[in-house]
């Protein structure tokens, strides 16, 4: 485990950020984490701000704080499934629901509240919408992504007409109430209130899972050791359009520490009680702490056999009769004593954790959702197994020097200084190969978890614990960012080969599903590698072309309602497929061209696009001689030169415009010809289709011929050649952390960046200060220096710009598709205009 960067606050005049008491953290499947601290007027000691930050880990300086209006300290964060949405919740009751605003993840507004006034909220969670996996390590070697991530049958905590899960949360308070609200179709919140039990007492800390039936179970003690555990049932139902929630007393326990003789007042207090996951209502760990120390015990609920008295046993049995069984809660194992805990993650990663998945994962050293952290008050952090509580990794921070073996001088300096710095938040990221920590300063840590716990690896299981992972998030559609935090440059093409091999082996289905996810998975993983970093901006290129592709092929209609199945499009490709003439109108006498006939605004408005895959078929033919060449760099385009499918997919469009030209001459690609009479069309046709027979997939892949050479050579001579704008070099963070030392970086100051990173970018990414913005999915230039308020994905770096300057339907639907994600799936977040 090591550190990857810090963020700190730049210090301000009249105020300062200081931790809220409790501080929490919390970390979306969209790589967004959320955390508070408290902004303290130091005129005014009574002026606080209760603040939300929300970053995107790859721009963690681009920080959106939100005066969040809670009157009282912050005690819990939640992210909803998607992670698009945040609660947060208070000391006073109050329980808001924030959204992005305009989709964009550097801005946020609350869309929703819910209060239970005065009474403060230990616990929170959205209700469950019934999707879980399965992680199968057992299964990491099986081709098929159904055997390694499996589904598992779990129902909604509560369901609409037609099994629909139903949206809300659910709070529990200090009081002993659980109360829930229940978003409606229309947007309206209905809520309701139940006390757990009869008897209600204090809560001081709660915890909430689910059951595989829809159920919801819900932890709770009082604070003091001495008092039981209590669990409870909660079922929530709709009845008369009204909420309505009832519970049931579930086992209890009591800690061990309190029953060991030795130990019944060494730990008077309860400090953290958690289940180990959200979907496992049978585990507990729990922490008990005095000022110096903690221990922590696992427990597991189990069924037992209840026995039968013996005046019971003599008689004769009943056919079909089982013994009676009870459930019990059973220590699983404990820790013994420990510096005192001051924050407790647990793992996201839904690992199957049966006998045999234990052995292999244990075999093979793969330990990513095995391990617990505990954070410690002298500023270390230990990661624990979650069964045996055994030491996996550990983590010493800048003051736990303490802690280090054989620092006698340090223990000496310990003593005599003030309140060391430590972690008063922790939290996992999805895979659990990265861990986000908030300290007593307000500060955010980053931290590296080795997928192996820092266990020496063979260099191929290394990447097969990488593949793995990376399978899984591309199933799923969480985001990858903290598997490349382990993916060295030397791995980088090993990885984008075996994740194609795995890929392919997937049923058509599936490959449909996934196939521009897996685009955007291997240019994330190029963009690590000066090497591969031209292929990033094929896969990107490539996004853009299915993007575009799928678009023209949307246009087409059917002449006659009574079609067969195969749709216009279907045809088309079958078509080009099967007809190899290289002389486009031949092709084109093969089409049902009424299927083409389109209005003319609809075409014209789609112009850039067209325009754009113009300028790529002739960017493509006029670098393939150098892209051939033995010895040249790799450049943009090479990737293209053997995909006999994207080829094909350029050819189908030509076709397209061709016809579209034929009624809209408007709408066809400009190209500045060095004759007048030259059919620019038919020429980039005729060698693309050369350029496709070379690489054809029901064959073996062949080197392009030198008369198609000799031809792509003369090509700069007939037509000019577009200088493609490649998509801008990505100012995140991601490609800065190959080295080992941790990056600084300040909180609103992006500038702290410059200078790290590794070799020079390609000449292919420089930007001269008067160089063309572009729009890099309109297709159209902003100028050089852009008025218009613009946004830029997380991930690829992609500029568009915020409003849309188009007014016909068939561009805004373009735009529409790309509202709340982008081409490979990032997100939005709003950018100032000299960054554009």
């Amino acid at each position: 485990m090591e550190l990857a960067y810090v963020c700190e606050w730049e210090k301000r005049p009249k105020s300062t950020h200081c931790p809220s008491i409790p501080l929490v953290c919390s970390w979306s499947c969209r790589n967004l984490v959320a955390f508070t601290t408290d902004l303290k007027n130091e005129d005014d000691d009574k002026d606080i701000s209760h603040m939300i930050h929300i970053i995107d880990s790859e721009h963690p300086w681009d920080v959106f704080s939100i005066n969040s209006g809670h009157s009282e300290v912050i005690s819990c964060l939640e992210w909803d499934q998607s992670g698009s949405r945040l609660l947060s919740a208070d000391g006073d009751g109050q329980i808001k629901c924030w959204s992005m605003s305009d989709h964009l993840v550097n801005s946020w507004e609350r869309v929703l509240s819910s209060s239970v006034d005065g009474d403060p909220i230990v616990a929170l969670s959205w209700l469950h919408n019934g999707v879980k996996l399965a992680l199968h390590v057992e299964m990491s070697g099986s081709t098929n992504f159904g055997e390694k991530f499996s589904r598992v049958k779990f129902s909604p905590s509560l369901t609409l007409f037609g099994g629909k899960p139903m949206e809300g949360w659910l709070a529990v308070t200090v009081s002993g109430l659980v109360t829930v609200s229940l978003l409606k179709p229309g947007g309206a919140l209905l809520t309701a209130s139940e006390s757990l039990c009869r008897l209600r007492g204090r809560v001081a800390l709660a915890d909430i899972a689910f059951t595989g039936g829809g159920n919801i179970v819900v932890a709770a003690t009082d604070g003091s050791s001495s008092s039981p555990v209590q669990f409870y049932k909660v079922v929530v139902s709709v009845v008369s359009e009204k909420c309505r929630i009832d519970t049931e007393l579930l086992p209890s326990l009591f800690l061990r520490c309190t029953t060991d003789p030795m130990r019944r007042d060494k730990y008077p207090a309860v400090t953290h009680l958690k289940f180990l996951t959200r979907e496992n209502s049978e585990q507990v760990l729990l922490c008990a702490s005095n000022q110096n120390g903690s221990i922590v015990e696992c427990w597991s609920l189990r069924k037992e056999g209840l026995p039968v008295n013996n005046i019971f046993q003599h008689r004769s049995p009943v056919v079909g009769e089982k013994q009676p069984t009870i459930l019990k809660w059973r220590i699983l194992t404990t820790t013994s004593d420990l510096e005192r805990v001051s924050a407790v993650a647990l793992p996201k990663l839904p690992i199957s954790i049966s006998n045999t998945d234990l052995k292999v994962a244990s075999d093979t050293k793969f330990c990513p959702g095995l391990g617990l952290a505990l954070g410690f008050h002298d500023g270390s952090i230990q990661i624990l197994h979650r069964l045996s509580l055994h030491t996996m990794g550990v983590f010493y921070g800048s003051s736990s020097s303490a802690q280090r073996p054989g620092d006698e001088a340090a223990i000496k300096r310990q003593r005599t200084a003030g309140p060391t710095l430590h972690f008063k938040a922790l939290q996992f990221s999805w895979t659990s190969l990265a861990l986000a920590g908030v300290d007593s300063h307000g500060k955010l840590h980053m931290l590296r978890v080795s997928p192996s716990m820092g266990q020496v690896l063979e260099m191929n299981t290394t990447l097969r614990h990488l593949l793995f992972l990376l399978e899984y998030c591309m199933v799923t559609g969480y985001d990858w960012w903290d598997v490349l935090l382990h993916v060295q440059p030397n791995m980088v093409h090993n990885l984008v080969e075996k994740l194609h091999e795995e890929y392919m082996r997937q049923n058509q289905a599936l490959q449909q599903v996934l196939a521009t996810r897996i685009v955007a998975v291997k240019a994330s993983l190029c963009k690590l590698s000066t090497a591969t970093a031209a292929r990033a901006c094929d896969f990107h290129a490539k996004l853009l072309l299915i993007a575009i592709s799928s678009t023209l092929k949307s246009l087409l209609r059917p002449h006659v309602l009574n079609t067969p199945d195969k749709s216009p499009g279907d045809r088309l490709t079958e078509i080009c497929a099967k007809n190899t003439d290289t002389d486009i109108d031949k092709v084109m006498i093969n089409l049902k061209t009424e299927e083409f006939v389109l209005d003319g605004p609809p075409l014209q408005s789609l112009q850039q696009l067209i325009q754009w895959v113009g300028d790529f078929v002739l960017y493509l033919l006029s670098n393939l001689p150098n892209q051939v060449s033995q010895g040249s760099i790799v450049r943009p385009g090479f990737g293209f030169m053997r995909d006999g499918a994207s080829l094909g997919m350029l050819r189908e469009m030509l076709v397209m415009i061709r016809i579209w030209g034929l009624l809209k001459p408007g709408c066809l690609p400009t190209f500045t010809a060095m004759s007048d009479n030259q059919d620019s069309m038919q020429l980039l046709f005729r060698l693309l289709t050369k350029l496709w027979l070379c690489s054809r997939d029901d064959g073996l892949p062949q080197e392009p011929d030198e008369s198609l050479i000799d031809e792509c050579c003369l090509l700069p001579s007939q037509l000019l050649v577009p200088s493609m704008d490649w998509l801008p070099v990505n100012d995140g963070i991601i490609v800065k952390l190959q080295g080992k030392l941790p990056l600084r970086l300040q909180f609103g100051k992006a500038s702290s960046l410059q200078g790290a990173g590794g070799a020079a970018p390609l000449d292919v990414f420089t930007r001269s200060p008067g160089a063309q913005k572009m729009d890099n999915l309109r297709c159209i230039h902003m100028g050089v220096s852009p008025t218009e308020e613009s946004k830029a994905c997380t991930r690829c770096g992609c500029v568009t710009m915020l409003r849309s300057p188009n007014k016909t339907n068939a561009i805004k639907q373009w735009e529409q598709r790309w509202i709340k994600n982008c081409l490979c799936g990032g997100l939005w977040r709003r950018i100032p205009p000299t960054f554009s």
